[in-house]
């Protein structure tokens, strides 16, 4: 796909790896050194390549300000007159005599005047946060020099000038699949490591930047890089830490004529270990109470008037407990500060992100492909802000009465967002939108199922999240994908330790009494868990003598292990004295099938003493299924590869399937004859 990326973005993207390569021990924002290699080496010639990667180097080198190298810096700029430098700018106004002056956050160097013309071209200097700029920084030998220090320059590091229209039309080159590898890639990550699912996740992260005040959660084990999105993606969004975040800060100063907080500079401001603000300040509920009525209203009080503000809010941090234990003892927020564990400011959540899905980050997950240069993503996202799609879902379905006006606003803003991030040129399929929808739809019943555990005036208005697409009248129930992997389904009735009930989705039951098997059909999710071959496969193979499997795909090692468990689950569902016929029609090279027939003869020696008699041949089919003597046929999408590789050698996932990961597909039961 290089040669397609190249075609339409030349210029706009640059090699991922590239940035690891120039960044050395220099704490410097991606975003900061991809603008630098987007002026040298956003190309495909490695010439070219290799002699930008020294230009930024040397840029890096003798540009870019380290603490540490700080005083020598100030020697260069007071002997040479004048120097160009790269760092972090703060400003501030010095009431007392009526200027503006800057901070400079490496050099250490404070108190230097700033014309009133950067100030006005740069109002983001003044949020608070400081902005990473290219200065050339001066200095005045003259007696009685105010300052020593002069800006005789000063340019904000981002890019400017984006064409929307032209990013839309060249969407139009690239497939689905194609366009989230390159968003993917475009954020660092190797596409190949994640699921479909995954990448939605990690693409999910991006709904800040695209969409006006929205309300982020996600909550997960660490190292699965939930702050990078927002620490070095976009010069548009800011992260703090949770622990030292006040309202002052965040919203309004009483003091300093009431000086606006981050919420009036940033498009994004996300909050970093809000796990860790447990018990904190006096201030917490108040800034609870301030931040929820933002979050609401998109305004908030500044002595006596109202300011209004387009920050989107993000709420990032660690859980405690596993999944499982969360959704049985207590809730999904357990790990948020106590003061933020209320249903008014809760409900204000348009998604929680569930972040126990995601991958712990390796170096096989970082991207050494082409992607965008992220500075000039961050100005398209910018941009898309200023559009709303969300009118675009009821072209597709029409949302069940029960939603809330807080569901309804919530599922929308995210389907929107979605779009602008997926779809930026309009151009999707039903079964694409009815994808997003569904996200959607589940990012906001996780948060309404804790609102049910945590706030019993929630109870009282149970909402059915669920849909009716408009062009099939078929109606669609939605469940978040931990209810459905670890049974248990969130009622508003429900309170951890009382009585779950199993999910039990319309037609996707996981397993039926022998007496009373039926025709259905059940999809499996990517992500899923809680999955077996015995749940699926068990109860359908008793009584068989004769068992057929037709899959194509038993090529790999792993592969073959999937028989070996298909197979322990015949020997267990069979009667300690009977025998069982298995067939095994499979398909290979020509120059594999004889390793491959070696395995088989391996797994048919192992297999007489569970009464299994196993037996194969070679064709070229493609379809993938299981039939038995008793009359039924199981349709197998991916044939018996229906799990994600397991990660680690000593996980115990590699002996319990219950606890694998799943691939998407959709398994049919039919009874023949």
């Amino acid at each position: 796909m290089k040669e397609k990326i190249l075609a339409n973005f030349e210029g706009k993207v640059v090699r991922k790896d590239l940035t690891s390569m120039v960044k050395g021990n220099s704490v410097v924002p991606s975003y900061v050194l991809e603008y630098l290699l987007g002026q040298y080496c956003a190309v495909d010639d490695e010439e070219i390549i290799s002699n930008g990667i020294e230009k930024v180097k040397e840029i890096i080198r003798n540009n870019f300000v380290q603490k540490a190298d700080a005083e020598s810096v100030k020697n260069s700029i007071r002997d040479k007159g004048s120097y160009k430098i790269i760092d972090k700018v703060k400003v501030v106004l010095n009431e007392k005599d009526d200027f503006y002056e800057a901070s400079f956050e490496n050099l250490s160097v404070s108190k230097v005047f700033v014309s009133d013309h950067i100030v006005k071209n740069h109002p983001k200097l003044l949020s608070g946060e400081g902005v990473w700029c290219i200065v050339q920084l001066g200095y005045d030998h003259s007696d009685g020099a105010r300052s020593r220090w002069l800006i005789e320059s000063l340019k904000p590091i981002q890019v400017s000038g984006v064409d929307l229209e032209d990013f839309r039309e060249k969407r139009a080159a690239f497939t689905t699949d194609e366009w989230l590898d390159l968003l993917v890639q475009s954020i660092g990550l190797n596409p190949e490591y994640f699921n479909r699912r995954g990448k939605l996740i990690q693409i999910s992260r991006l709904l800040t930047h695209v969409e006006n005040n929205y309300n982020f959660v996600e909550l997960g084990p660490k190292g699965t890089g939930k702050s990078h999105i927002f620490s070095e993606l976009s010069p548009h969004g800011v992260l703090v830490s949770g622990g030292d975040v006040t309202s002052a800060r965040l919203f309004v100063s009483n003091t300093g004529k009431g000086k606006v907080g981050l919420v009036g500079y940033w498009d994004v401001v996300c909050l970093d270990e809000f796990e860790q603000v447990v018990g904190s300040k006096r201030s917490d509920g108040d800034m609870v109470n301030i931040m929820q009525n933002y979050m609401a209203n998109k305004s908030f009080n500044r002595g006596k008037e109202s300011v209004q503000a387009y920050a989107s809010m993000a709420f990032i941090g660690n859980t405690k407990h596993s999944v499982p234990y969360m959704l049985r003892n207590s809730h999904l927020f357990e790990s948020i500060p106590a003061a933020y564990i209320k249903g008014a400011f809760l409900d204000r959540i348009h998604i929680y992100i569930p972040g126990w899905e995601v991958k712990i980050l390796k170096n096989i997950g970082l991207s050494s492909d082409y992607g965008f240069i992220v500075d000039y993503l961050a100005e398209i996202l910018r941009q898309l802000r200023k559009f709303d799609y969300s009118n675009l879902l009821d072209t597709y379905v029409a949302l069940d009465p029960t939603y809330s006006g807080r569901d309804t606003t919530s599922v929308r803003k995210t389907f929107s967002g979605l779009v602008k991030l997926i779809y930026p040129h309009l151009k999707m399929t039903e079964e694409e939108a009815l994808e997003l929808i569904n996200f959607a739809n589940e990012g906001r019943k996780r948060v309404k199922d804790q609102l049910y555990i945590l706030d019993e005036t929630f109870r009282n208005e149970p909402v059915n999240f669920q849909y009716t697409v408009k062009s099939t009248r078929k109606v669609v129930e939605v469940e978040t994908l931990e209810n459905m992997s670890f049974g248990v389904k969130k009622t508003p009735e429900h309170v951890p330790g009382e009585t779950e009930e199993a999910v039990i989705p319309e037609g996707e039951k996981m397993s039926a009494p022998v007496t009373n098997l039926e025709e259905k059909n059940i999809i499996i999710h990517d992500n899923q868990s809680g999955v077996s071959y015995k749940k699926l496969f068990s109860d359908y193979l008793v009584g068989a003598s004769r068992v057929q499997l037709v899959d194509p795909y038993i090529r790999l090692p792993y592969q073959a292990k999937n028989l070996i468990e298909f197979c322990q689950v015949i020997a267990d569902a069979k009667t300690p004295d009977a025998d069982v016929d298995l067939h095994v029609i499979t398909w290979n090279k020509d120059e594999c099938i004889p390793d491959v027939i070696d395995w088989f003869v391996e797994i048919q020696d192992s297999l007489a003493p569970l009464g299994i008699n196993l037996t194969w041949t070679f064709e070229d089919y493609h379809d993938r299924h299981i039939t038995t003597d008793t009359g039924w046929k199981i349709k197998l999408g991916r044939g018996l590869d229906i799990f994600e590789k397991v990660e680690g050698f000593f996980n115990t996932a590699n002996v319990v399937q219950e606890l694998r990961l799943c691939k998407n597909c959709e398994i049919g039961y039919l009874r023949e004859g």
